[in-house]
């Protein structure tokens, strides 16, 4: 088996962008001045951090901003990928589903929480199943925009696995909505993109469709 290690700095130039600064200071510089800055934030709300529930807090909320939900602001955290020729010329649309979404919400910084089905149709390439499940992980650990997110892993899936027939469908529930605001608790939001014969085969987006209200149904 010809394993093939993708190029990041092709998928990174073919991607749709996420709204970001060029970072010139280490994690644990980040972790430094975050935990300074919230520091700061709790005690403007009143928040007596001799306490000794408080006391760690900032390092802690630095530390998961930095290694955990937002480390996919950082290029070298894109995961490892690898590829292989379809030796066996399978033709036919491959599907991942009830693929688990958590990011935050640009606007908030709230959780967004949902499932995601990913689809394609191989061309000369086929990927491991578990790379679809990483891909969808880093994009997610960033703040995003659901329609955001739903074209990042489909323009990384396109350009990976050089097929056009690629299809990814997110339903989430947005706690901005649900903690805040409106506060409503039931609603979730479905974003989809659909390429290739995906999106010009009505029998193809049929059937992606349904695998996707299925995953939705046993959710």
């Amino acid at each position: 088996m010809n394993q093939q290690n993708v190029d990041l700095k092709k998928i990174l130039e073919k991607m749709t962008p996420t709204p970001t600064l060029p970072v010139s200071i280490s994690p644990e510089e980040q972790i430094e001045k975050i935990e300074h800055h919230f520091k700061a934030i709790m005690e403007t709300l009143g928040l007596d951090l001799r306490d000794d529930s408080l006391q760690k807090t900032p390092h802690r909320v630095a530390k998961m901003y930095v290694n955990e939900i937002f480390s996919g602001l950082r290029e070298e955290n894109f995961p490892k990928v690898t590829v292989i020729d379809n030796k066996m010329k399978y033709d036919q649309m491959i599907v991942a589903k009830h693929v688990g979404i958590m990011t935050v919400c640009e606007h908030h910084f709230v959780t967004i929480d949902g499932l995601a089905t990913i689809a394609y149709i191989p061309n000369k390439k086929v990927i491991g199943l578990s790379k679809l499940n990483r891909i969808a992980k880093y994009f997610s650990r960033r703040p995003q925009v659901q329609e955001r997110l739903t074209k990042q892993i489909a323009d990384c899936l396109q350009t990976v696995l050089e097929t056009d027939h690629v299809a990814v469908n997110i339903d989430a529930k947005h706690y901005c909505l649900a903690s805040r605001g409106i506060e409503d608790t039931n609603s979730t939001t479905n974003t989809c993109d659909v390429r290739g014969d995906f999106r010009g085969k009505p029998e193809t987006r049929g059937e992606f469709l349904r695998h996707c209200q299925i995953g939705i149904l046993k959710s």
